[in-house]
């Protein structure tokens, strides 16, 4: 939608070609002040508080304009009310999906295979947008509203998906995302507390404290012996 918004909305809402242009400069304007937004709040409401939020948004966007592309088969008043849920889409993608799954690879990954992780997700992000901006104008052409509804039923599944398998990643260390995965946790991570709260885990700050106090007394039992062997 970002590429093709102006020829979506002129083949698929009917706009005119200025009109269409227009709404798509107003529409990048919102979807750049939403996405610097997150930036602000992304610690707070959380990895997975964000992807859930922008996954919602983005399926009510689509499940809507599906809806009112389908009547507007019969009344073309409701393709003009799709243009909402056009903007609504960059909205909710610019508040979560546009920049967290750049930087959860980061996160969620071991400190030894971050790096691989971070590969992997990145070409897989380049490789799937490579694939859905190539077959965007076809679908549109080809099966019109019906094109849709593929992107409503992705961004249902999204959902679950996020819910139950994606542990929390704000306000940790990455040393803390190590010691989470050497627990040997549940792969349904909804029950547990401490991976998803948003602040960091009481666990996780005793274990770097303990490990503080630990440091500090072998610094100053090495001080020690040093001084006592020079003496």
């Amino acid at each position: 939608m970002s590429y093709y918004l102006p020829l979506v909305l002129m083949n698929s809402v009917g706009l005119s070609d200025r009109m269409a242009r227009l709404l798509t400069a107003w529409n990048a304007t919102s979807y750049f002040i939403f996405s610097c937004a997150a930036a602000t709040i992304v610690e707070r409401v959380g990895r997975r508080g964000l992807m859930m939020l922008s996954g919602f948004g983005q399926f009510l966007s689509f499940l809507s304009i599906t809806i009112l592309l389908y009547l507007a088969e019969n009344n073309t008043v409701y393709a003009t009310a799709s243009v909402a849920f056009f903007f609504l889409y960059h909205i909710a993608f610019g508040m979560g999906m546009l920049g967290v799954p750049w930087l959860y690879p980061t996160e969620i990954n071991s400190l030894p295979m971050r790096t691989k992780g971070v590969a992997v997700s990145t070409a897989t992000n380049w490789i799937t947008n490579f694939a859905i901006v190539e077959i965007t104008p076809i679908g549109i052409q080809s099966i019109g509203w019906k094109f849709w509804i593929v992107w409503t039923v992705l961004n249902a599944i999204f959902l679950p998906i996020i819910y139950f398998l994606y542990p929390e990643t704000a306000n940790r260390r990455l040393e803390d995302i190590d010691a989470y995965y050497r627990s040997n946790p549940p792969l349904i991570v909804a029950g547990d507390a401490d991976a998803i709260s948003t602040k960091r885990p009481l666990q996780f700050i005793y274990h770097e404290d303990e490990e503080v106090q630990k440091n500090a007394k072998e610094v100053a039992t090495g001080a020690v012996e040093y001084e006592e062997h020079v003496n």
